[in-house]
């Protein structure tokens, strides 16, 4: 039996096929306006070439910028009713406060702040009320909103008054789909209020990609259950997306990830991902990406959801090279997918790193007949500046000075020829140009916690067993077989500034899918 990996990128849809742990085939085609296009594009090439019947493939993973590039472009979004349950203690500080003027107006500025919410502790914050609720349920329904996002302060400690808020609301509105902000983020109140907003915001897009998802494999004559990758490189099902699309952000450089420590065999290592524009720098930890441990900005907005921690710089494939008083500069623009119509190799007239490294005779496409006169002078300072780039890149991300292992992947990782300044060694591994979708096809569904406890009142190994179980039953709700969940992160982290003797636990639990 075979299952195919895929990524749905700005510029590339890459699909791979996979038999066990071994890569079969690997195809890149462009991505189309319509995404289920690409996707029948790049996976009937693969399964064509390879004569595979539909009938052997077991299961069908994507990962895909879609919900990514809508919300940073401020397109395809929706309005959305906000709902905040943390009055009067929260008034100063409105819903959407960090929104650019053009994204709040987008998603329209229709809030109620109403009495609810917690202390730290769970004692209550305010006097939640049914009939509160059920006057804002009624005007939402008035207004004819359909998106809806729910936020109460400290519901990370306890979620009922969330729960019970859309219960309320959804009575009203049968057609609601509400998102409630403990399933989404963190115990930061505005930064995981402002990742719920964009999530309801995300509600319609959500449908449509997921319905085109269908509809290509539907073509295919694929009948296999298929999964989406999540940004902390495990997967979730579709219905489960259609849900929380903004778990979605940041999957392609995730997989590109996992696709790395896969096809290397490195479970901790540096991740370097060169693409035709941008690297991005990531380290994983037992296989999996490692987390931002502080807000992180998408689109000018703050979230404290769950985030790869990475840095990105201006260098890729296409990047424009300029020579200008003896020194030379590399990006951060770049010719993107033009690469083929402007770069010398190609027949246009933009010095590009392609055509450095094609020169150089460390790679070979394009003619290279068309770099010939390139200085040799020109070709050492470019590889030195690239290489200066990729360097201080992985300086940035390490821990410690102690060299690590550093992995290359993308269709960029030609560039870099050689040893690298903080690697002990250097790896690009076979098929490493679609290492994003192999980390897509990779099968685990996982489900994380993360919850302040008051070791006082509960005790360590309560608390500890308390988060452990969480965690494993958001794994289970992800798809994960109950025999095969494992707990790979659990971090206790001392709150010393709040009484009760209170600690914050992160677990995350992850297993296979089949």
């Amino acid at each position: 039996m075979f299952r195919i990996g895929v990524d749905v990128g700005g510029t590339n849809t890459d699909a791979v096929l996979m038999q066990g742990k071994e890569v079969v085939d690997g195809y890149k085609s462009a991505t189309t306006e319509e995404p289920g296009l690409g996707i029948i594009n790049a996976v009937s090439t693969i399964l064509n070439r390879n004569n595979i019947d539909t009938k052997n493939i077991e299961s069908v993973m994507i990962g895909t910028t879609q919900f990514t590039n809508a919300f940073v472009e401020n397109k395809r979004l929706e309005q959305v009713a906000v709902v905040r349950l943390g009055y009067p203690a929260t008034v100063s500080v409105p819903p959407c406060i960090d929104f650019s003027d053009n994204l709040r107006k987008i998603i329209g500025e229709n809030f109620w702040i109403v009495n609810g919410g917690y202390e730290f502790d769970g004692r209550l914050l305010g006097d939640w009320t049914t009939e509160e609720i059920t006057k804002v349920a009624k005007e939402i329904k008035n207004k004819n909103l359909k998106y809806i996002s729910i936020s109460c302060v400290f519901s990370p400690i306890n979620e009922q008054q969330e729960i019970d808020t859309a219960k309320i609301i959804k009575e009203h509105n049968p057609d609601a789909i509400i998102t409630m902000s403990h399933r989404i983020g963190r115990v930061g109140f505005v930064e995981r209020e402002n990742a719920t907003i964009m999530n309801s915001s995300l509600g319609k897009l959500a449908d449509k990609v997921i319905s085109s998802f269908k509809d290509a494999l539907k073509e295919l004559k694929i009948k296999s259950p298929f999964y989406i990758s999540q940004n902390d490189g495990t997967l979730m099902s579709a219905d489960i997306v259609k849900n929380y699309p903004v778990l979605t952000f940041a999957s392609g450089p995730t997989n590109s990830m996992r696709g790395a420590g896969f096809l290397s065999k490195k479970n901790n290592a540096i991740v370097v991902d060169i693409g035709g524009t941008t690297t991005d720098f990531g380290v994983i930890k037992e296989g999996f990406p490692r987390e931002s441990a502080i807000p992180v900005d998408i689109g000018g907005v703050r979230t404290n959801f769950r985030m790869p921690d990475l840095i990105s710089i201006g260098l890729g494939g296409g990047s424009i090279i300029r020579e200008n008083n003896n020194q030379v500069s590399v990006g951060p623009d770049s010719v993107g997918y033009k690469l083929d119509k402007e770069a010398l190799i190609f027949g246009g007239k933009t010095l590009t790193t392609s055509d450095i490294t094609v020169a150089s005779g460390d790679a070979n496409f394009g003619d290279k007949n068309k770099v010939e006169h390139i200085s040799n002078d020109l070709i050492t300072k470019s590889q030195n500046k690239i290489k200066n780039m990729i360097e201080e890149g992985i300086d940035r991300v390490k821990l410690n000075k102690d060299d690590v292992p550093v992995i290359l992947v993308g269709g960029g990782s030609i560039l870099v020829n050689g040893k690298l300044k903080g690697a002990s060694e250097v790896l690009i591994p076979d098929h490493s140009d679609v290492a994003n979708a192999i980390g897509a096809s990779l099968a685990q569904a996982g489900g994380e916690i993360d919850k302040i406890y008051s070791y006082s009142e509960m005790g360590r190994e309560k608390s500890i067993e308390n988060a452990k179980n969480d965690a494993i039953s958001r794994a289970l709700q992800a798809g994960a077989i109950k025999d095969t969940i494992k707990i790979i992160e659990l971090e206790e982290i001392p709150l010393s500034y709040l009484p009760s003797g209170s600690v914050r636990i992160h677990a995350k639990a992850v297993g296979d899918i089949f």
